[in-house]
C-alpha cells in the first residue's frame, strides 16, 4: 500500500475532507484500517460543500430549527457532531501512535483571524465543546494568530496553525510554539499531552506565480528568454516548501527545543496543505510526490488521495540540499515577482475565502431553517 510506505518514510497521510455520509457509512474506518489514513483536516469550505449538498444533514437541521436554534447554532451543532464522530474513528490511531497521529482539525470562524481576544475565547470553547483528546483547533498564521498560538499551547490546547505560505511566517510560528511549550512547562503542564502542526499551503503559490510568469512570457520577444521563463513555471511552490522544511529541521534540532523534548515535548510537524494540482498541465500527484520528508504530514483531498494510491511514488524528496530551491526563489525575485508579497496576498485571500465559505453556508442554513419552520407551522 502506497500510504503505508509513506508512513515508513516518516510522513503521515491525512485526508482533507469531512462528510457525514463518509463517516457513518464505515468508509472512513475502512480507509483508516485498510489504506493507512492517519488523520483528517477540515475547513469552512469543506463544511460548506458537505452540509449544503449532504441530504443526511436534513433531519438534524429540521430538529435544531424546531428547537429554536439560530442558523449559526445549527452550523456549529452539525460541525461538532461530524468532528466528534471522526475523532472517535481516529481514536485508535491516536492511541496506537502515542498521540503522534489520529488528529481531526476544526476551524473557528475565519472572521476572527485578525481578532486576538475572540480567538483566545473561541478556541478553548470549541476545544471543550468537542471534548476529544485528538482534536486540533485551527488558528490562522496571521500576526494575531501567532500570538494566540503561544498562549493556547501554554494551556495545553492542540493547535493546527493554518494558511502559512512564507518561510518567515513559518519561522515565527515555530518559535511561538516553542515559547508556548516553555510557558506550559513553567506552569507544570505535561508537555507530552499537547501537539501542533504548521500547515503550509502549497499549490496556490504556483497558481499565482505562474500567472505572473505567463504575463512576462507573453511580453518577451527573445526565444531563449521565453524558454528560460517557461522553465520556472510550476517551480515556486515546491521550492518554497523545501526552504520551509529546511527551517523546520534546523529549528527542531536546536538545543532549546531538545531540552523541551527531553521533558516530553514533540516537534510541531509541518503539514502540507492545498496539495491538489490546480493546473491540469502538471501531474496530479505533483505536490504529493514532491513533498515527502520525515516528520511531515500531507493532507490530501479525496481525488489526490486516489491518484497517489494509483500512481504516486513513495520516496523521500525532501531533506537534501536547498541550493536549487533558493536559486528558483531568487530568480523569481530578480524578475520582480516578490515572494513575500505573494505570500501575504495568499494568506489574506485565504482568510477571506474561508470567511466567505462560512457566510455562504450560514445563508444556506438560514433558508433551510426557515423552510423547516414553515413545514412545522
Amino acid at each position: 500500500m502506497k500510504m503505508a510506505q509513506l508512513l515508513k518514510l516518516g510522513q503521515s497521510p491525512y485526508l482533507d475532507m469531512i462528510e457525514r455520509g463518509h463517516t457513518r457509512s464505515g468508509q472512513l474506518r475502512r480507509m483508516i484500517e485498510e489504506e493507512g489514513l492517519r488523520g483528517m483536516t477540515s475547513n469552512p469550505t469543506i463544511f460548506d460543500k458537505s452540509i449544503s449538498q449532504g441530504k443526511e444533514y436534513e433531519p438534524d437541521i429540521q430538529g435544531l430549527a424546531a428547537a429554536g436554534r439560530s442558523h449559526f447554532e445549527i452550523y456549529e451543532a452539525l460541525a461538532v457532531t461530524d468532528i466528534r464522530e471522526a475523532a472517535a474513528a481516529f481514536r485508535p490511531v491516536y492511541e496506537e501512535s502515542g498521540g503522534v497521529d489520529g488528529y481531526v482539525s476544526l476551524e473557528p470562524p475565519a472572521q476572527f483571524a485578525y481578532d486576538l481576544e475572540k480567538t483566545l475565547a473561541e478556541v478553548p470553547r470549541l476545544f471543550r465543546l468537542v471534548g476529544a483528546a485528538n482534536l486540533m483547533i485551527k488558528v490562522p498564521g496571521t500576526p494575531e494568530g501567532v500570538v494566540a498560538l503561544r498562549r493556547l499551547i501554554a494551556v495545553g490546547i492542540n493547535i493546527n496553525v493554518t494558511l502559512l505560505f512564507s518561510p518567515h511566517n513559518y519561522a515565527m510560528v515555530a518559535q511561538a510554539y516553542i515559547d508556548g511549550l516553555r510557558d506550559l512547562a513553567a506552569r507544570g503542564g505535561d508537555l507530552g499531552r499537547v501537539a501542533s502542526v504548521a500547515s503550509v499551503f502549497v499549490s496556490r503559490i504556483d497558481t499565482v506565480v505562474d500567472r505572473r510568469l505567463e504575463g512576462l512570457i507573453a511580453a518577451e520577444t527573445s526565444p531563449a528568454r521565453k524558454q528560460e521563463l517557461e522553465g520556472l513555471r510550476g517551480q515556486a511552490a515546491i521550492a518554497n516548501s523545501q526552504v520551509i522544511y529546511h527551517l523546520y529541521r534546523q529549528r527542531f534540532a536546536a538545543a532549546d527545543f531538545k531540552a523541551l523534548e527531553a521533558e516530553g515535548a514533540r516537534p510541531q510537524r509541518v503539514l502540507w496543505g492545498s496539495t491538489s494540482t490546480k493546473n491540469p498541465a502538471y501531474s496530479d500527484v505533483k505536490y504529493a510526490d514532491g513533498l515527502i520528508g520525515q516528520g511531515t504530514v500531507n493532507t490530501l483531498p479525496p481525488e489526490t488521495w486516489r491518484a497517489f494510491g494509483d500512481h504516486g511514488t513513495p520516496r523521500i524528496t525532501l531533506g537534501g540540499e536547498t541550493a536549487g530551491a533558493t536559486e528558483v526563489l531568487e530568480r523569481l525575485e530578480a524578475l520582480g515577482i516578490g515572494m513575500e508579497v505573494v505570500h501575504a496576498t495568499l494568506q489574506r485571500d485565504g482568510v477571506a475565502a474561508f470567511a466567505a465559505s462560512l457566510d455562504s453556508l450560514l445563508a444556506t442554513l438560514e433558508k433551510r431553517r426557515l423552510a423547516a419552520l414553515g413545514a412545522h407551522s
